[in-house]
């Protein structure tokens, strides 16, 4: 593939569709933060130098940045785009009047305006709200996103029923036949095949307790599913746990709008789970980590994706969305979860954690941050076979 190719079939969507969901991000924390009075001087699509903007009358400078890998909302009092307090005296330090960087490096006391508008000197309740509202941005686009899906198009429904049972698998084995309708597993209730194959791809290999109805009675059997090596529609080698059977048939079903809202949200909650079990598998050593993706999977990715037309797209968005959600609340230092931690010891404490100890956290949150980014990017060049 050429240049130009790659740019526009891979580059470009991958930038639109990141660009779009750190928009919600930081939407989220510019929205809450402007309710709560704080003056916000930078909203910023990406990192470095900028490459257009413009300043608004409130003062805030919009702004495009030349690395399309993130975004920021830096906040009065900042010390910088990572939302820490200024060192020293704990007052706002002078910033310069275009970039929003300290310039002066001189500590002075804050006026009673100043005061009113700067983000560390709001309530703990108004700081908690301000940083949860980006990752809470994230969540509320999936469930809108999918519920427009579901109200439109219709969502992709399967009935809990075994088409086919492929043989010497791990459903021949157990005893499962072509016609068995899932009732539960592992005593939750199954509705779709789509809920059968989320739960057995989070167990991995760990037996499942499985009640069905086969000829008008119920029956239960233990199932434990095997785990195979398999090529996703990205062409990446993954492991999967299966069991050996196949859905009967699928179906569009369109919902009202209160039901597609309902079922967004339902499916959003699932995917969060998922998700949690998923890192908590890799964790314990139970799933493998070479399966993470960094940026060059989703510009991969986001370019099939977008193959595939708009539907493809706005789901794809969804449940990306979720997982920078998702990940942003993570109780690590530098992300929205760090600060939210810190928020929680002062809350129990009654006053800030010491200035040396958030600066220890910011640095030990910093190192984790770069250590995956080099961890994912290592994944993805090897995916490409660049070793």
């Amino acid at each position: 593939m050429d240049i130009i190719g790659f740019i526009t079939d891979y580059a470009i969507p991958f930038i639109i569709i990141l660009s779009v969901l750190v928009f919600v991000h930081e939407m989220g924390h510019y929205w809450v933060a402007r309710r709560c009075g704080v003056r916000v001087e930078a909203f910023a699509i990406g990192f470095g130098p900028e490459l257009f903007g413009w300043t608004a009358r409130s003062g805030t400078r919009w702004k495009v940045c030349a690395l399309p890998l993130g975004g920021y909302v830096k906040m009065f009092g900042d010390a910088d785009v990572t939302s820490r307090p200024p060192s020293g005296t704990g007052e706002v330090l002078e910033t310069g009047e275009e970039t929003g960087d300290w310039a002066s490096g001189q500590a002075r006391p804050l006026t009673p305006e100043e005061r009113a508008v700067s983000f560390h000197h709001k309530s703990l309740r108004q700081r908690t709200a301000i940083v949860a509202a980006g990752p809470a941005a994230n969540f509320l686009f999936a469930i809108v996103a999918l519920a427009l899906l579901f109200a439109t198009e219709g969502q992709r429904t399967t009935p809990p029923v075994i088409g086919e049972v492929v043989e010497d698998s791990a459903a021949a084995e157990a005893g499962l036949q072509a016609g068995d309708r899932f009732l539960t597993i592992n005593g939750t209730s199954i509705e779709r095949f789509e809920q059968i194959q989320r739960v057995v791809q989070l167990n991995l290999a760990q037996p499942l307790r499985v009640t069905l109805e086969r000829d008008g009675a119920e029956q239960s059997l233990t199932v434990a599913p095997r785990i195979v090596e398999t090529t996703d529609n990205f062409g990446n080698t993954i492991e999967r746990a299966l069991l050996g059977i196949s859905a009967s048939g699928t179906e569009m079903v369109r919902h009202d709008p209160l039901t597609a809202v309902w079922r967004a949200t339902e499916e959003t909650g699932s995917l969060t789970w998922g998700t949690l079990r998923y890192v908590g598998q890799m964790i314990t050593g139970n799933r493998n980590a070479d399966e993470l993706g960094g940026p060059i999977m989703i510009g991969e990715m986001s370019g099939r994706v977008a193959e595939f037309g708009l539907v493809a797209v706005i789901s794809f968005m969804a449940i990306l969305s979720i997982n920078l959600g998702l990940i942003n609340l993570f109780p690590v230092p530098m992300l929205d979860g760090g600060h939210l931690l810190f928020y929680a010891i002062e809350g129990v404490r009654g006053r800030p954690l010491g200035e040396r100890a958030q600066e220890y956290g910011f640095r030990i949150g910093l190192a984790l941050v770069l250590t995956l980014m080099i961890f994912v990017t290592f994944n993805d060049l090897s995916r490409l076979n660049v070793f």
